[in-house]
């Protein structure tokens, strides 16, 4: 039994045709306005590793003078934990932005261990005490390119079956559908029996 199962909340995170998402009850935090992180593990170390981005990220924007990069901010998320890794914060980050490329925006996620491991993907990356539920019901129903609307359903099917599995996580779901334009957060009810 991992330490993990002790902590609720659950993270999830899939790519679409230049959107990408991420989703979960009140642990998903703005980086960016085109980048947001998500942290299922136990709420102390929540609140403290959010602080801790804050400042870094803040500072990064005052030396380099530009917002920082999603796949930049997840070599920050991993340098950070790794800092910690012989007293290790119980946490498992999930990344989710819009990369700036010369050709427009490319949807980026990446997840990370709780020493800072980083595991980047194509298709979708979960986190928290439902993982291996998310995990199972994303890999049947994830189709590529999917727009934004297709994909705020299928993500919410996702984990909305998958948190109902699993009493640690929570009660519904907060989705946040991040486009190049704009950021659509939506609140979902799940059953509370």
């Amino acid at each position: 039994m991992s330490i993990m199962e002790y902590n609720g909340g659950s993270v999830i995170a899939m790519v679409g045709k230049d959107c990408g998402i991420a989703s979960n009850f009140q642990r998903i935090f703005p980086v960016t306005d085109r980048t947001y992180v998500g942290l299922a593990g136990l709420g102390t170390d929540v609140t403290t590793l959010r602080e801790r981005f804050r400042y870094r990220v803040n500072m990064y924007t005052i030396k380099e003078e530009r917002d920082i990069e999603p796949q930049t901010f997840a070599h920050l998320v991993s340098s950070t934990l790794y800092e910690h890794r012989f007293g290790p914060y119980f946490v498992e980050p999930v990344i989710a932005g819009l990369e700036k490329t010369p050709s427009g925006f490319k949807p980026f996620i990446a997840a990370a261990d709780l020493i800072g491991c980083l595991n980047f993907a194509k298709d979708f990356v979960v986190a928290g005490t439902a993982s291996s539920k998310l995990y199972g019901l994303a890999e049947g129903l994830w189709e590529p390119d999917l727009g934004p609307e297709d994909l705020f359903e299928t993500i919410s099917q996702t984990l909305l079956n998958g948190v109902d599995r699993d009493a640690f996580s929570g009660w519904g779901a907060v989705v946040h559908i991040i486009t190049k334009d704009r950021v659509v957060t939506r609140t979902l009810k799940s059953r509370m029996d």
